[in-house]
């Protein structure tokens, strides 16, 4: 009589690691026609997959509207605990093809955006060429955010700003990097014989945001030396800002690679300061408990190998100060319409 009630009891439906993937793939693209065509699947099995997914549960997932797919609350607690495991079952999918000599397999980088801008496209159609089995899925974020995404599994691993405060990611050194003060080519901006940071409290400041690691380094450094940043315009959007330089009055204290295009083109110029020189480390973050794939260490190699390019070259088009000029060739090419730092 016992087997027979226990066989009438309902029985718990696994989840199965592919319903796991496609309400991953969904809440990424926030678009069920847009996560169908990037599973490869018709957009009713999708929808089928997770309508089943949320029965099992008896949970709902998302809030469905005209704009899109929105997660409940439920649903990014799904996320938090589903991500690790999907990540970990593809690490062991990659694992076993290369023993066939193949590297393969999807991988999630975040990218702060100075770097994103300076490696993105290049770094982007080496994996492809070079690559082909791998897909490659890149986001730009604030550190703190990439941070949270990787320590969540939502990426891989992220390229970001050393962190003042302690993470729960394990950190490896990638580079260092000089900051530099900028302004337009031809403008009337002119820095003084030995360039302080603390000069630059004189000129109209356009900088990123107080959300922005960059600005953070920046107030680290205003406050060691006893200045206060106030600058007249805030920009995060970092090829945005380099154009406010490139057509206005107004300067900047950027990373030689934020600055590489720029400068290039001959649209803005840059100084090294004398003193009190500002330096960014950048670092690549995962999480500690998780592996790092060989397709994301083939993916990093590239990314920091066309980083560290990028910076090279940028840090070509660097001006000196005027200090290695003589007083007398400075008089001679001083014209009323340049504004000195003092």
């Amino acid at each position: 009589m016992m087997d027979r009630e226990q066989d009438q009891r309902p029985k718990d439906s696994p989840v199965e690691l592919r319903q796991m993937q496609y309400f991953l793939c969904l809440a990424e693209e926030k678009n069920v026609t847009r996560a169908a065509r990037q599973l490869n699947i018709v957009q009713p099995a999708l929808s089928m997959q997770i309508a089943k997914l949320e029965a099992e549960l008896g949970q709902k997932l998302f809030d469905r509207s005209v704009r899109g797919m929105t997660l409940t609350s439920a649903g990014e607690a799904l996320v938090r605990l589903t991500a690790p495991i999907v990540r970990d079952a593809e690490y062991a999918r990659q694992e076993m093809a290369q023993l066939g000599g193949r590297i393969s397999g999807r991988v999630s980088v975040g990218l702060i955006t100075s770097v994103a801008q300076s490696t993105m496209a290049r770094s982007s159609a080496t994996v492809a060429s070079r690559y082909p089995e791998i897909t490659l899925s890149v986001c730009e974020g604030y550190t703190e955010t990439l941070v949270d995404w990787v320590n969540t599994g939502q990426l891989d691993f992220a390229l970001i700003n050393v962190p003042r405060r302690r993470t729960p990611l394990a950190a490896h050194h990638v580079m260092d990097e000089e900051m530099v003060f900028a302004c337009r080519k031809d403008g009337p901006i002119k820095p003084p014989a030995r360039l302080r940071f603390d000069h630059i409290a004189n000129v109209d400041l356009v900088l990123p945001s107080k959300r922005h690691g960059l600005r953070l380094i920046l107030d680290e450094h205003a406050a060691a030396v006893g200045i206060d940043l106030r600058p007249r315009l805030e920009l995060d959007t970092l090829p945005a800002l380099c154009d406010v330089i490139a057509t206005t009055d107004f300067a900047t204290v950027l990373p030689t690679i934020a600055l590489r295009q720029s400068l290039a083109s001959g649209a803005i110029r840059a100084h090294r300061f004398n003193e009190q020189r500002i330096v960014r480390s950048i670092a690549w973050v995962h999480h500690p408990r998780r592996t790092v794939s060989v397709a994301a260490k083939a993916v990093l190699d590239v990314i920091s190998r066309d980083l560290a390019q990028a910076a090279a070259v940028a840090k070509e088009f660097v001006e000196p100060t005027s200090g290695g000029t003589s007083s007398s060739s400075r008089k001679r090419r001083r014209t009323p319409r340049r504004k000195t730092i003092s």
